[in-house]
């Protein structure tokens, strides 16, 4: 496994300094976040731009294993739907013009949400999902759904339902284990779930259970991500770990996201290492 940072934590930091900052801690790779407010949002990738963070991954030796481009599927306005089923067929040909020799990123995303509509827009979804998949499929990109604590996937079960229906290799899973920490879902029988499907991760830290939760930055609270990584390795990933910021840390107003990269790798890296396993 390796270790990854998604810049999702880092909205307003330009792409060189963030890269710069990562591979200076130790970091892998990256997840480049590309919605609108970021300074890599996808109306700022021209050809140019583009050609510039290929170099950069070059120049600081990092790998780029995921795209952030989460934008709901499941808007009621035309307009809007329109405007993020376009975001994200372009973060799929954003992934196309960064792929490296040896890793094409995915493209996660998050499906939208009303929760407790399942049953009445699971048809919407997959609709709107496999439309998604077939263009990555053209591609030879892969998209990779989060569930997510809110959204209309909040469990395993829903997710592996939505995989079976859409039933393309060229759709797997964003698998953040803290939208199931915080709902009390063992990490073992989560992990066994979903790593099968797994193309990308996401880790945090949080505290309580729904609906008193607080997500945090990794070494805040108490996750045992050693048992985490061990079953991750165990159940056959080899991929990335990424940490991502959640939106509610950086609504704190002494937010560093320098500091909260710092505290992450320093926390992550010692949970490799206790675990015994090798960042390959």
């Amino acid at each position: 496994m390796k270790l990854g940072y998604s810049t999702w934590g880092m909205p307003k930091v330009p792409v060189d300094k963030a890269l710069e900052q990562l591979a200076g801690l130790g970091f892998d790779g990256v997840e480049l976040t590309v919605i609108p407010g970021y300074t890599t949002e996808l109306d700022k990738l021209d050809g140019m731009e583009r050609k510039r963070i290929r170099q950069l991954l070059e120049k600081h030796h990092m790998m780029l294993p995921a795209i952030a481009a989460h934008s709901s599927l499941l808007s009621d306005d035309l307009a809007t739907h329109t405007a993020n089923v376009a975001r994200l067929k372009g973060a799929v040909d954003l992934a196309v013009d960064l792929a490296q020799e040896d890793i094409m990123p995915v493209v996660n995303t998050t499906p939208g949400d009303r929760a407790e509509e399942w049953d009445a827009v699971l048809d919407l979804l997959v609709e709107r999902t496999r439309e998604l998949v077939e263009y990555a499929e053209s591609r030879r990109a892969t998209i990779a759904m989060e569930p997510h604590v809110g959204s209309v996937i909040n469990t395993p079960e829903k997710m592996l339902q939505l995989l079976g229906l859409v039933g393309s290799p060229y759709l797997k899973v964003n698998f953040d284990i803290s939208h199931f920490d915080i709902i009390g879902l063992d990490i073992e029988d989560t992990v066994a779930k979903l790593v099968p499907h797994t193309a990308h991760t996401h880790v945090k830290d949080q505290r309580g259970h729904v609906p008193n939760f607080e997500f945090l930055i990794p070494g805040e609270g108490d996750f045992d991500y050693v048992s985490y990584l061990k079953a991750m390795r165990a159940h056959g990933y080899d991929g990335f770990i990424t940490i991502e910021i959640s939106v509610m840390v950086q609504r704190r107003p002494d937010y560093d996201p320098f500091a909260a990269a710092a505290l992450s790798y320093k926390t992550l890296s010692h949970a490799f290492m206790e675990a015994g396993i090798a960042r390959i």
